[in-house]
């Protein structure tokens, strides 16, 4: 049966939404988390490289459609250009991106169908308030959490409210050398 797996950058403390991360050049004094170093381009390729769907929130969606489109950062731009988006929302999408269909029925019932269908790993990727609802909802079999070397107030936590005690698998951490670890981790 299909996987979905969460991938996320993260800050050590957890901090997932911090634009001041991603736009260094507002704030010089922020540092990027995580650098994506060699290790960490290959640890993405091989995770992209197992998925063949992607969930997206409807707000990654938008900002999404109209960066990744003309973006060179490889390999993620091919990947996410080609790959089947599932965009969970309740309005029509305006922009049109390859690939890209809207849902709206309740996301169990849309991840349930989607993991009885044939094919690769169903990724999520950024779409943090969908991710914080199907970890809620126990819906995501594995995590990828690339954790840059830097302490974040600012930015929002992926683990926020999700109430009880979860105990996760360790399948493997991997160091890189711009200082990010790469943990897997298995959700029983």
């Amino acid at each position: 049966m299909r996987k979905v797996v969460q991938y996320t950058l993260m800050s050590v403390d957890g901090a997932v939404e911090d634009p001041r991360r991603y736009f260094p050049e507002s704030d010089p004094t922020v540092a990027s988390a995580p650098v994506f170093d060699t290790v960490m381009a290959d640890l993405e390729a091989e995770m992209i490289g197992k998925q063949d769907a992607v969930l997206l929130g409807r707000t990654t969606f938008d900002e999404w459609s109209r960066y990744w489109p003309t973006s060179d950062e490889q390999p993620f731009a091919d990947f996410i250009n080609n790959v089947k988006k599932y965009v969970v929302t309740s309005t029509p999408l305006p922009d049109a991106w390859n690939n890209a269909e809207a849902v709206a029925d309740p996301i169990a019932d849309v991840v349930r169908d989607l993991k009885a269908r044939p094919g690769g790993d169903i990724g999520i990727h950024a779409s943090i308030t969908l991710a914080q609802s199907l970890l809620a909802a126990g819906l995501v079999d594995e995590l990828h959490l690339a954790v840059g070397p830097v302490l974040d107030s600012m930015g929002r936590r992926l683990f926020e409210g999700l109430g009880d005690l979860r105990r996760l698998e360790l399948v493997r951490a991997t160091p890189t050398p711009g200082g990010a670890i790469w943990v897997t981790y298995r959700l029983p």
